[in-house]
């Protein structure tokens, strides 16, 4: 059994640090790179406040250990900071994103353990397998565990929270400062954790009521709220030390503008328990809530967001063997009488945070739903344990699809999408964003380039955070000439491909793709 797990981490640990090799900034890890190295350097907290400090100070460990030069003189926004930091303060990119991201690889394969371990709890050492399997596998889970991103850490710590309050059933003392401890480590990392609150203090409050001996309902309602309080406690408590290890002394001037927050959501964020910078770091989440995003699905470009939009990107993004075990996984859980004290927690929290996902304004990505792949990969380790004789073969069978299918996809995990739609090569078509395109492959090209259109005349149009003439691409943006002047080779970025509209939409209707690189950019001959 021990052999078994070591093998499937080692596995997962191969892909992304692999991965995190090959790929180039996304759009998102410089402004917290930069950050990261704020805290290190300055000991403060100024820049990208709609995130708290937690995840930055993970990512923070592998900066640190990377030594990067840092300009403590420099004056930009947050998106500058980490540009500066990466492309002009004499820093190898490569060097330092590759140690950025070393750190929130080795906690994804930390929460892997958490998966095996709550599921064997539930179903056995083979469930705890399956659960593992179908975890390693995740192309989601890789493709964004191998990032300098915050999505993977919230998830997981609250996974490791509800895993904690689900062992509080028996041992309350211990495990409810725990568990309170990983929900505040969450809601120190994403906001997005803050929906999933209500949920995890009630857990609490069940779990202490299952755990106590039999007694008037006056008292065990008592002991009940009362340990869903040491939860809500501990949490919030979690939040103020991550502000405290920046900046013991709080310090806070907003870098950026702040908007002001009215009516219900106003006097929320007035009544939170947490340092000020927090609040304003809601406001402003709340402030891009809304503003007027545009969103891309199946070859429809769209203002606003779509309720089903995550449901939709769900089934494209997730191996389809997989999408089998976690339907079958949680109507087990609900179904059979041993594991339906279970289905609350593993249930009812993934329900809250996917509905408000749904809600939110931005159609970004399955990235803001990576507690999915966590949640349901627990239930399903009950699949294999079911009282039916086909279900250990039947289970073997779907997860040896789940793993052909996300080995296939390596190193291209961001681009996934399921044999049902195409494979990764099909994905832009139907998804933009972080679902395929988030500026990871701006070194590929630069290899392609060099490898096959040597000496030609470049356009280019790149959707990232990467800066394409620090890896020797020399190109010039079309859409600032006349479109007849436009001749030679043309580079786009596929969600910039999905939304082209005006003189680019001319450009690429009037050209012939020739290559594509990373199944995210798209080359073309004109």
């Amino acid at each position: 059994m021990p052999l078994l797990v070591v093998v499937l981490l080692a596995q997962m640990a191969a892909a992304m640090v692999s991965t995190a090799v090959q790929q180039t900034p996304t759009i998102d890890e410089p402004v917290y790179v930069g950050t990261a190295a704020e805290y290190l350097h300055e000991h403060r907290v100024r820049h990208n406040p709609e995130h708290p400090p937690l995840g930055k100070l993970v990512i923070a460990t592998g900066v640190a250990l990377a030594g990067p030069h840092v300009d403590t003189s420099f004056t930009g926004d947050q998106g500058r900071v980490g540009r500066h930091l990466l492309y002009e303060s004499g820093n190898d990119p490569w060097h330092l994103m590759l140690w950025a991201r070393l750190p929130v690889i080795a906690l994804t394969l930390l929460f892997g353990l958490v998966v095996f371990a709550f599921a064997r709890e539930l179903a056995g050492p083979v469930g705890g397998l399956v659960a593992l399997a179908l975890y390693a596998f995740s192309p989601d889970v890789v493709a964004h565990g191998s990032l300098a991103t915050l999505d993977v850490p919230m998830a997981g710590f609250l996974l490791t929270s509800v895993w904690l309050l689900w062992r509080a059933r028996r041992r309350p003392r211990l495990y409810l400062p725990l568990a309170g401890a990983a929900l505040g480590a969450a809601l120190a990392t994403k906001m997005n954790a803050l929906a999933a609150v209500p949920v995890l203090v009630v857990l609490a409050g069940v779990s202490v009521w299952s755990a106590g001996p039999p007694s008037r309902r006056r008292t065990a309602l008592l002991r009940a709220a009362a340990g869903a309080g040491m939860v809500a406690v501990t949490a919030v408590a979690a939040v103020w030390v991550s502000y405290l290890i920046v900046d013991p002394r709080l310090r806070w001037t907003p870098q950026q503008h702040v908007p002001t927050v009215h009516g219900l959501r106003g006097l929320l964020v007035h009544l939170m328990p947490f340092p000020e910078a927090y609040r304003d770091g809601m406001r402003i989440q709340f402030g891009l809530e809304n503003r007027p995003w545009q969103g891309f699905l199946f070859g429809r470009v769209y203002e606003g967001s779509l309720w089903y939009y995550l449901p939709v990107a769900l089934l494209v993004k997730t191996p389809l063997g997989m999408l089998a075990l976690w339907a079958a996984g949680a109507v087990a859980v609900v179904t059979v009488r041993r594991w339906r004290p279970a289905a609350p927690y593993l249930l009812a929290p993934a329900a809250v945070l996917l509905a408000t996902a749904m809600e939110a304004s931005r159609d970004f990505g399955t990235r803001y739903v990576l507690f999915l792949p966590m949640f349901l990969a627990v239930a399903a380790g009950a699949v294999a344990t079911l009282r039916w004789r086909w279900a250990p073969v039947a289970t073997a069978g779907l997860m040896l699809f789940v793993a052909v299918s996300s080995l296939r996809t390596y190193p291209y995990y961001l681009p996934y999408s399921n044999e049902a739609f195409g494979g990764p090569a099909r994905t832009s078509q139907r998804l933009h964003d972080s679902n395929v395109d988030w500026g990871q492959d701006l070194g590929r090209l630069a290899d392609r380039l060099r490898e096959r259109y040597r000496g030609e005349r470049l356009w280019l149009v790149y959707k990232g955070s990467g800066v394409p003439s620090s890896y020797g691409i020399e190109a010039t943006d079309p859409r600032a000439v006349p479109v007849q002047k436009v001749r030679g080779v043309l580079v786009v970025s596929d969600s910039a491909v999905a939304k082209a509209r005006g003189r680019l939409a001319e450009l690429i209707d009037s050209s012939r793709p020739i290559d594509e690189v990373g199944h995210s950019i798209t080359i073309y001959r004109r």
